[in-house]
């Protein structure tokens, strides 16, 4: 007997995160015969439905009347999302198809419409990186946790963004089928089955805060540009032309992140711009940014971006040989 799979959009919906999920369903499917997937789009209104992209996915069934029993509900995301969440028919329907479903799951900003319809209160979830802080303000019931690619807290599946709704559906098809026909799967579509690290390592470097005074803006703009200077609390201070202790809670106010956590994230990010950019041996970019020896290195990379920098210089140098 074949698992249904209802996935729902809404106009400007993000085109992979409803057909990486699809794709994935449709070649497990394929490939396991019996017990396979059955994959449905949704919207509020049947017809056309463009994606943000312009290409438009034809649905049969408004979501009102879609009925269950619904194995896996599927709500995609899009920088649109946000404009949908006052939407009662969208989240009304969710809500509706969510407890005729065994499982729930969100790909990218569809953790917002989860959230809207109450589905994630009390719940660990993560969305996409850009989104994480929306999730986080809007929704305080929520324990969101930006860096996974995915998370599942009982039947409920949140991942992260576009793509990372592959690795989700990648996962369901695990649990619901074993490893190796998920891994068949990847190999068919040419993707990772687990990809190492977590979606920190895609986002931008930083997310500090911009200090209202103005000497602290320019004790950062110093920070960043002098990563392996005297970036101690006592010297800080003393540019700052402030006391330790009166320099640290004011630091730490404005910017959102104490001194030594600033200093080590800008340090981690002159060694990330270092791997990026150059072919320098490890040592010299763990000098170079500031942070000592290669261990050193190595145990910050692994504590912001759960990856090594062998492995980040691999997917993200940019230099041409």
């Amino acid at each position: 007997m074949q698992r249904r799979v209802v996935i729902v959009v809404f106009e400007g919906f993000q085109l992979l995160d409803m057909a990486g999920p699809a794709d994935v369903f449709a070649l497990a499917g394929m490939l396991a015969g019996e017990g396979g997937y059955q994959v449905e789009v949704t919207a509020v209104r049947a017809g056309d439905v463009a994606a943000l992209n312009g290409v438009a996915t034809v649905v049969r069934t408004p979501l009102a009347d879609v009925d269950g029993p619904v194995d896996t509900l599927v709500v995609a995301g899009g920088l649109t999302t946000l404009d949908f969440l006052p939407d009662r028919e969208l989240i009304d329907g969710i809500t509706r198809l969510a407890g005729m479903s065994r499982r729930v799951t969100s790909v990218c900003g569809g953790a917002l419409l989860l959230a809207e319809a109450g589905l994630l209160d009390g719940r660990r979830a993560t969305t996409h990186w850009l989104a994480a802080d929306a999730l986080r303000a809007r929704y305080p019931l929520v324990e969101v946790d930006a860096d996974p690619i995915y998370i599942k807290d009982g039947t409920v599946w949140t991942s992260a963004g576009v793509t990372a709704g592959i690795d989700l559906a990648l996962a369901l098809v695990a649990e619901d089928h074993g490893h190796a026909l998920a891994r068949d799967v990847a190999c068919g579509l040419v993707v990772y089955l687990q990809r190492p690290g977590g979606q920190s390592q895609f986002s931008t470097p930083m997310s500090a805060l911009t200090p209202r005074s103005e000497p602290l803006r320019e004790l950062q703009t110093y920070i960043d540009a002098n990563p392996a200077g005297d970036l101690s609390v006592p010297a800080l201070a003393r540019h700052a032309g402030m006391s330790e202790r009166h320099f640290s809670r004011v630091f730490t106010a404005q910017a959102g992140l104490s001194p030594g956590r600033y200093v080590e994230r800008s340090r981690a990010d002159a060694a990330r711009r270092l791997l990026e950019l150059t072919d320098h041996p490890l040592e010299r970019v763990a000098r170079e940014a500031g942070l000592g020896t290669p261990e050193t290195l190595h145990r910050v990379f692994h504590r912001h971006w759960r990856i090594s920098p062998g492995d980040y210089r691999r997917r993200f140098q940019k230099k041409e040989h």
